[in-house]
């Protein structure tokens, strides 16, 4: 695992080494190992590496035979043993890393190299020969890569924070990007919070020549549903698990995994425990408040596979972790599991460098209570509609919201106001938390973005998918949108703040296109959700894992802004700090603070991404964080 940067000139000038090593430095906790830097005419290219494999002689950035083709990689090559058994009768290596066999495969078959490549990355190879930079991102997003074209030059990094570096780079708000934030906590690939910096989207490859840019797509899912038994779909579930969870496991440095207590990193410890001739390190983190704790659930897989367990029940001091966690994002990211999955990562990184995630599976198997919800509501809209909105809605917005994490009135009132809002909005619809926009947007903000509708970005990616099953479509825009705009960037920025990496098996690419040739029936089963993947661990896990209810990994944000992170709330979205920026309007911002604070409605959502947005812009717009990060 690295961190890669560099920046390519049309004008075939010489690259400013200076800038290139200020650009790795502010990445340096994603490589704390090493730094290496490539210069030649027209490029430089830098990398901060994190060594895994080959230790000793995996420096990057690393070259083909003569010198012409060189490349920087940020990610793991699981296949790459087999792909340089396959090289060497043709070329020589100087390593026994898995990048060099990138060079060597981009010579034999140039940019189809790619399909060959079993893996997480983000990486940039420069041919001296064809004066070409290629930028390439793997198929699921696990990876990230940013980019801009900036006058006569391409800029690009793992993070954004290097591109910042570049002193032809201008800090501006992209105010689309600030809009879809604040409808899904995240904001869409491939726009970023900075106007002109972009994010290669997932399964996509860039060319860059002189001054012309190609970009395009070389992988996407397919859903078929295939036609076979149920008991054909456990074997093939569990082999493919287990196939895929060995190709994972390669590493020179200590490994171990994260453990919630949830079926999917259940089934990935334990396929680890039959793949492992030593207890498998375990993590687990937990919270005072019972219904946000899933400790006892983590330590029955723990005691099952024999796993070498390490938990702990977390006070957090969150108004500094809340400062911490932002600058790592580089942008708005309001997903409050992040927190979680930071501390987590802290303490997996006092034992290990590498952990297996079981990230995922909720996308593959239909796992979210929201598929649910769309499943439900096609029922619920035949009910009369003066029915629905003058009569159960008003009635559910009166009940009081309860602290827990769910729960029966929290449920319904969530299922409700989310049928309420428009049918294009999909499942989404009960991820989406955009307050009223006319009370709540500034007058210039408004004016900027009257004509976005958040919406149509699912309906659009909603519509690249040709199959007739609506849960299968459902899927598809979770695995092109919610997964590797949100869950994937959270679990990559907190593992590589800790400096260590975190590979998601559920995610292998072979593994992903078999769960597209199950029928849709056998994920949402009713309302059974996972039903082939619970029926396929039954073999391996204890059953309170399999049919418990369904938690999530997150934090009682809600009671925080109550209680730990009242103060910051209400300095944050104090009166002079939000009339300054001049985004929104104070006295709507004070009225979702006061409704929250008295208990009359849960606006934790709407409050954090605005709190989020308030000191990512305190550290990036108003103080350049960047510049002097680490």
């Amino acid at each position: 695992m690295c961190g890669i940067c560099g920046y390519y000139l049309f004008d075939n000038s010489s690259p400013d080494e200076h800038l290139v090593k200020k650009m790795c430095s502010v990445i340096q906790h994603r490589g704390p190992d090493d730094e290496g830097i490539f210069l030649d005419r027209g490029i430089g290219m830098g990398m901060r590496r994190l060594s895994i494999i080959d230790i000793e002689g995996g420096h990057q950035p690393v070259h083909n035979e003569d010198g012409s083709i060189w490349i920087v990689l940020n990610g793991e090559i699981y296949n790459y043993k087999e792909l340089r058994l396959s090289l060497e009768k043709n070329h020589r290596f100087y390593t026994s890393s898995d990048t060099e066999v990138i060079v060597h495969l981009y010579e034999e078959f140039g940019e189809e190299f790619i399909s060959k490549l079993n893996g997480m990355f983000g990486l940039a190879i420069w041919d001296s020969n064809k004066k070409l930079l290629l930028l390439a991102r793997d198929r699921i997003g696990i990876k990230p890569l940013h980019y801009i074209v900036n006058k006569n030059k391409l800029i690009f990094g793992s993070e954004i924070k290097s591109i910042l570096q570049h002193p032809d780079i201008k800090r501006e708000v992209n105010l689309a990007a600030f809009h879809y934030f604040l409808s899904f906590e995240y904001i869409p690939a491939p726009e970023s919070i900075f106007k002109g910096i972009m994010k290669l989207m997932p399964g996509h490859i860039l060319l860059c020549k002189d001054n012309n840019i190609s970009i395009r797509k070389y992988w996407d899912i397919e859903f078929s549903g295939s036609s076979f038994t149920e008991e054909h779909f456990c074997d093939q579930i569990c082999n493919a698990l287990k196939r895929s969870v060995n190709f994972e496991m390669v590493s020179d440095v200590p490994l171990g995994a994260f453990l919630s207590g949830g079926i999917d990193s259940s089934a990935v410890v334990a396929a680890m425990n039959q793949l492992s001739d030593q207890p498998v390190k375990t993590f687990s983190i937990g919270f005072e408040d019972q219904s946000y704790n899933e400790l006892e659930y983590a330590r029955i897989v723990a005691e099952r596979f024999n796993t070498d367990h390490h938990e702990e029940i977390i006070k957090p001091d969150a108004v500094k972790l809340a400062d911490s966690i932002i600058r790592y994002f580089d942008e708005p990211f309001a997903d409050v599991s992040a927190f979680s999955t930071y501390l987590v990562s802290e303490i997996a990184s006092r034992y290990v460098t590498v952990v297996l995630s079981g990230d995922g599976g909720d996308e593959l198997f239909a796992g979210y209570d929201w598929y649910i919800a769309s499943y439900m509501d096609r029922y619920y809209r035949r009910l009369p509609s003066i029915l629905r909105n003058r009569v159960i809605l008003p009635a559910v917005q009166v009940l009081p919201y309860s602290s827990q994490k769910k729960g029966l009135i929290n449920i319904a009132k969530r299922f409700v106001e989310g049928s309420s809002l428009p049918e294009k909005g999909r499942h989404v619809r009960w991820q989406f938390f955009l307050p009223d926009r006319k009370a709540l947007y500034s007058r210039r903000l408004q004016s900027e973005v009257e004509n976005l509708n958040s919406f149509e970005i699912i309906s659009k990616v909603y519509s690249k998918n040709n199959t007739k099953d609506p849960l299968s479509r459902e899927q598809y825009v979770d695995i092109k949108m919610y997964l590797p705009d949100d869950i994937l960037v959270k679990v990559d920025r907190m593992s590589m703040a800790n400096s260590i990496e975190a590979r998601v098996p559920l995610l292998n690419h072979i593994f992903v296109e078999l769960t597209a040739t199950i029928p849709a029936y056998l994920k949402l089963n009713g309302l059974s959700t996972k039903y082939i993947f619970k029926k396929a661990m039954s073999k391996l896990l204890p059953g309170e894992i399999i049919y418990r209810k369904k938690q999530g990994f997150s934090i009682p944000m809600k009671n925080w802004l109550r209680e730990d992170l009242r103060d910051m709330m209400i300095e944050t979205l104090s009166r002079r700090r939000i009339e300054e920026k001049g985004y929104v309007e104070y006295e709507y911002v004070n009225k979702l603070m006061r409704q929250h604070l008295e208990k009359k409605r849960n606006n934790a959502h709407q409050l954090w991404a605005l709190m989020v947005f308030e000191m990512w812009h305190d550290m990036y717009m108003d103080t350049e964080v960047g510049n002097d990060y680490e």
